[in-house]
């Protein structure tokens, strides 16, 4: 492997690094907090709200339901409003931000919805409000589940980020395509998949561990 290929993947791997974990930040702020409300707005929830549910998840299913591509593609006005271009890194946090977000309120939802209902009714008997509820029961017990859901939203957003960097978002899906498919090499291509898995395995298993030590804890 030459230096040169090196010195690609190094920039490429920090690229989809970067943008990535900018993305699931913004995501895992904006997506878990869209998930309470979900659950508690719902017609079991503590703060039941028909309207609200029902027009949040409907935006939900919206947004979910759109390819990541034509999203991407749908946003490029928008995104060159909130970041001053529509390519590179930055460019590809908004679309992977906004396509990451319902993705992961869906699943830390149905975690929340597995807490055991004998707590929040147990909490509540013992002169707990709503608020002291969502913070010391919900989330605290639906925790590792919340964890695992956010792990494998990251390692969505991973392969997501290759298919952003194949038209024109940096990272490991530009040098994919520029260097690997358009110029027939095969090496580059491979070693571009080699690091993507890599990446993925590792993210897997930090959040794997990271669970199951929450849900020790928890026990």
């Amino acid at each position: 492997m030459s230096n040169q290929l090196i010195d690609l993947l190094i920039s490429g791997t920090t690229d989809t690094v970067l943008m990535v974990g900018i993305s699931a930040f913004f995501a895992f702020l904006m997506g878990l907090p869209l998930a309470v409300i979900l659950v508690n707005t719902s017609q079991h929830g503590i703060y039941p709200s028909k309207g609200i549910n029902k027009v949040l998840g409907s935006v939900v299913n919206i947004t979910r339901s759109v390819p990541f591509l034509i999203l991407m593609v749908a946003l490029i006005p928008f995104t060159r409003w909130i970041v001053g271009t529509s390519y590179g890194v930055w460019a590809a946090v908004v679309p992977l931000t906004l396509a990451a977000t319902p993705f992961f309120a869906r699943i830390a939802e149905v975690s929340l919805r597995e807490v055991d209902r004998g707590l929040i009714e147990a909490a509540q008997a013992m002169g707990c409000n709503r608020k002291q509820i969502i913070w010391h029961v919900l989330l605290p017990e639906a925790l590792p589940g919340i964890v695992a859901g956010f792990t494998v939203t990251i390692v969505t957003m991973i392969n997501s980020s290759a298919i952003a960097g194949a038209i024109g978002a940096g990272g490991l899906g530009d040098i994919a395509y520029r260097y690997g498919y358009q110029r027939f090499d095969m090496q580059i291509m491979l070693a571009v998949i080699v690091v993507l898995v890599i990446l993925v395995i590792c993210v897997q298993a930090i959040g794997d561990t990271l669970s199951q030590q929450l849900d020790k804890r928890k026990i």
